[in-house]
């Protein structure tokens, strides 16, 4: 029995939540041997990543840990237990493809799972062998006694003053900043009978911390939009478009920062703890804290700094600040 569903119309389907699985799971030959149904398992832990975020599970070393059961993975996917551990086991390390990673930690204690970044290094060209160049026929008719007869016609060409400089030249110590022009004659107007040193390929990893610096700065990015709501907020607050993006761009500027310490407040707070309540802001704290700016008076000297306090600040004083207002108009309406 199929079920009477609408159409969707115009960018309908923007407002609602996806699971997401990463392209490279079905392009990257590389994966290809991975079930369908291990991917899925994988977009569903992967999407656990930002509430990991949000609490601040992070280990010692600063990278972020789920809790995913193996009763959540048979609820959701709807399969029997056996399978879904069969393809936990497809996906962990060493015996899987290695895209996630469990730590047991004993004592009753839930499993920590690390989702594995999805992202690999280009693979190496291979380079095929170059086959041996067949002799050329001028060569090949030249005989030994004219090659010799052509060199020393050559050299008996070039004045022997000219090998004697060179000579003093090679033994004497070089001077970096003696450029003369007899030097550079022959290599200008004379192709060396040597090829030109290939130049070697560029090493496959030597771009990966900077493809994932922008991966990691475009996923924090993404998932500050979705927590305060940008396009919602965009659309209550269209003339203040230039203002959410800065605190979009500070607030991912501040997560993906590598310091240890964040000066908050006038104080150095750890970076894990900064990031953790900046992941917690909404929709209404982004608001709160716009309004907040709107009403100050003071000449402010750092303006990202107190941005940054503010926004910091939101999820303890917004609700203090939402009560002492309605406090204060229900005083005036008490007032004769």
């Amino acid at each position: 029995m199929s079920l009477e569903l609408d159409y969707f119309y115009g960018n309908e389907a923007e407002q609602y939540s996806f699971y997401r699985i990463p392209k490279t799971l079905f392009t990257d030959r590389r994966f290809k041997s991975v079930s369908m149904e291990a991917k899925v398992l994988y977009g569903l832990m992967l999407d656990r990543m930002g509430l990991s975020v949000r609490n601040g599970w992070l280990d010692k070393d600063g990278k972020v840990y789920i809790y995913f059961t193996l009763e959540d993975a048979v609820e959701m996917l709807g399969n029997g237990k056996d399978k879904v551990i069969r393809l936990f086991k497809e996906l962990d390390k060493p015996n899987g493809i290695g895209l996630i990673e469990r730590r047991k930690q004993g004592q009753g204690k839930p499993t920590r799972i690390y989702v594995m970044n999805f992202t690999l290094p280009p693979e190496p060209e291979q380079q095929l062998p170059i086959p041996p160049s067949a002799p050329s026929a001028q060569t090949s008719e030249i005989p030994k006694s004219g090659l010799r007869e052509d060199v020393e016609a050559l050299t008996s060409e070039i004045p022997k003053s000219r090998f004697r400089q060179r000579r003093g030249q090679d033994f004497a110590e070089p001077d970096p900043n003696k450029t003369d022009k007899n030097d550079t004659e022959l290599s200008d107007t004379e192709s060396s009978i040597y090829p030109p040193a290939p130049t070697p390929p560029p090493h496959p990893r030597r771009t990966q911390p900077r493809r994932d610096r922008m991966d990691q700065i475009a996923a924090y990015r993404e998932l500050i939009c979705e927590n305060i709501s940008y396009d919602l907020l965009l659309q209550e607050n269209p003339y203040e478009q230039d203002l959410i993006d800065c605190y979009v761009e500070l607030m991912v500027e501040t997560c993906c920062s590598g310091r240890e310490t964040i000066r908050v407040n006038q104080e150095d707070v750890p970076t894990n703890v900064v990031r953790s309540r900046l992941l917690k802001l909404d929709k209404m704290h982004i608001e709160y804290v716009m309004e907040c700016l709107r009403n100050n008076t003071t000449q402010v000297g750092n303006i990202r700094a107190y941005t940054l306090s503010a926004l910091y600040n939101a999820p303890v004083t917004i609700g203090q600040y939402y009560a002492s207002q309605v406090a204060h108009d229900m005083a005036q309406e008490v007032m004769p």
